[in-house]
């Protein structure tokens, strides 16, 4: 198992540790619900440092980045990040990811931990551009600082004005002496902050001078069973359950990053999706009962026939109901409609709802 550069420190703050996606990494510090509130109300800081980064960069990039992935790379400029998927052969989804156009030819491309080699392999097979490809994936540290109180904590350790820097945008800059941080706003609890990419060796300084500048304010450090909460209240996609190799954008409700005014892989699929319809669709449901849906439940209708499955659900700590996302099949996917989720051999009532749920 790998472990990021600030493994030491979370066994010191009394973190449990678990395997996830090959790494040895922070499930939780204090409890979920608390730390959920802390970024929801306040702050927290999480190690994200498994999340895999590439370079792709030279003559030959964006057209590269164009064929492999859904999203229009034309729309990037430098200082801007996009959300986008790469597709596979077979109108699947090999990843999602996150594309930042450093330069006139340079992306920083971020990616799942879990898919790292998955994704580089993919993509070198299609950079028939010419583009240079590197892999920074174990030279690099992530931390999200998280939550209403994030900005003015990370202020405080660096000049960049962090309020002019919108969402899906990013800046180079210095963070507590430490210079050339990538700091990003695309934060993946919807509660606002910022991500901070750099070298492995800075990690343990960025980590206790941002504990240090949020004492006043109380940040706490957050562990991925808070992260995975705190995503799904917000009907965000997590790769391996809600979207994989056998699920297409247009299932998944990411048609908004299907963009068919290029050429890109599966795109025929895609369009053929979109214009003819889907006989299943991922949907955002609440249960109208007790209960607290998990992954690969079985969704029925009254009569007890299975038209789907759970992807992702949890006991909402806001609003204190079960609630997840799921695929589900034609015509039960519209919005309002009346399904049942499968616990425990009880079939508890739930309504198809639009997503985020808070």
């Amino acid at each position: 198992m790998k472990k990021t550069a600030l493994y030491d420190k979370h066994v010191s703050l009394g973190a449990k540790i678990v395997p996830f996606a090959g790494f040895e990494m922070p499930v939780q510090y204090s409890g979920v619900t608390e730390e959920h509130f802390a970024v929801r109300e306040n702050a927290g800081i999480f190690d994200v440092s498994h999340m895999g980064q590439f370079f792709i960069e030279g003559p030959g990039s964006k057209e590269l980045l164009q064929f492999v992935t859904t999203n229009n790379v034309n729309a990037l400029e430098k200082g801007k990040a996009q959300y986008s998927c790469l597709p596979n052969e077979n109108g699947g989804i090999v990843d999602d990811l996150i594309v930042y156009q450093m330069d006139d030819e340079k992306y920083f491309v971020v990616v799942n931990a879990s898919n790292i080699e998955k994704d580089w392999n993919h993509i070198s097979k299609y950079n028939t551009f010419g583009a240079k490809m590197t892999n920074a994936s174990d030279e690099m540290s992530l931390l999200a600082i998280q939550g209403p109180n994030a900005t003015a904590i990370l202020q405080k350790l660096t000049d960049v004005n962090l309020s002019e820097i919108p969402y899906y945008h990013f800046t180079v800059g210095s963070v507590a002496g430490v210079n050339d941080v990538i700091i990003s706003n695309t934060g993946y609890t919807g509660s606002g902050g910022f991500e901070i990419y750099f070298k492995n060796e800075d990690a343990v300084k960025l980590w206790d001078e941002i504990i240090k500048a949020g004492e006043t304010e109380g940040i706490i450090p957050c562990g991925l069973a808070a992260r995975d909460t705190l995503r799904l209240e917000k009907g965000f996609c997590l790769y391996g359950n809600d979207i994989d190799d056998t699920t297409s954008p247009i299932e998944a409700g990411l048609g908004w990053i299907t963009k068919f005014d290029k050429d890109f892989l599966s795109k025929e699929t895609f369009a053929k999706q979109k214009e003819e319809g889907v006989t299943r669709k991922l949907v955002a449901f609440e249960l109208q009962d007790k209960g607290v849906p998990r992954h690969d439940y079985p969704v029925v209708d009254a009569e007890g026939n299975v038209i789907g499955k759970v992807t992702s659900g949890t006991q909402s700590p806001m609003k204190k109901i079960g609630l997840g996302l799921a695929y589900v099949a034609k015509p039960h996917f519209k919005l309002g409609s009346d399904i049942f989720i499968q616990v425990r051999n009880k079939n508890i009532p739930a309504k198809v709802v639009k997503a985020p749920f808070v």
